[in-house]
């Protein structure tokens, strides 16, 4: 029921589409979305995340997950992360793939909603930690379009991975259009 209405609202009211789909067999992944350059894009998540039905997570400081946001967060898909200072966040996250059935985690490789020209390139070792193929999902709002990649597992080799990756974006509208990634 609340899929549908998820449906309803998102492609009806707001007008968006989705291109392509996430298999519900796959069951662990990195998602990354890209453009990140509005706090809507939390908001065009949501929707479709509930359009599609399937459980998607983000990690976050494990102080915000204390009672009463904390219910909040993880019913959002949160999972918390202890941000010690001598703790690898890498091998931190990649324990909990290792720890959950199943952990879909989306992150926003820019790392800021401002104009970057480079990713940050935790969320390629994370996925190499853990084993699990990156989904490149992009956010156009030029063509209020959800377009979701096929799984593409990391070679280990950063400079050639990211260039097949960032080919999923070009052309791609943020929703603030002069900080989208590399839109050329």
């Amino acid at each position: 029921m609340m899929k549908k209405i998820y449906q309803f609202i998102f492609f009806r009211l707001m007008g968006w589409r989705l291109n392509g789909s996430i298999s519900p067999n796959l069951k662990k992944c990195v998602m990354i979305v890209v453009p990140h350059t509005s706090w809507m894009d939390f908001v065009i998540g949501v929707f479709a995340r509930g359009s599609i039905g399937l459980e998607m997570h983000y990690v976050a400081k494990k102080e915000l997950f204390v009672f009463p946001f904390g219910v909040w967060f993880r019913w959002m898909g949160g999972a918390p992360l202890d941000r010690k200072k001598n703790e690898n966040k890498v091998e931190a996250i990649a324990n909990i793939f290792k720890n959950r059935e199943v952990f879909r985690l989306a992150i926003a490789p820019e790392g800021t909603r401002k104009k970057v020209e480079t990713w940050k390139t935790g969320f390629y070792y994370i996925a190499l930690a853990a084993q699990v193929p990156i989904l490149a999902i992009a956010f156009d709002y030029g063509k209020k379009e959800v377009n979701i990649a096929e799984p593409f597992y990391p070679t280990g080799n950063k400079e050639d991975d990211f260039k097949i990756l960032e080919l999923h974006y070009k052309g791609v509208t943020g929703y603030v259009p002069e900080n989208s990634y590399k839109n050329d």
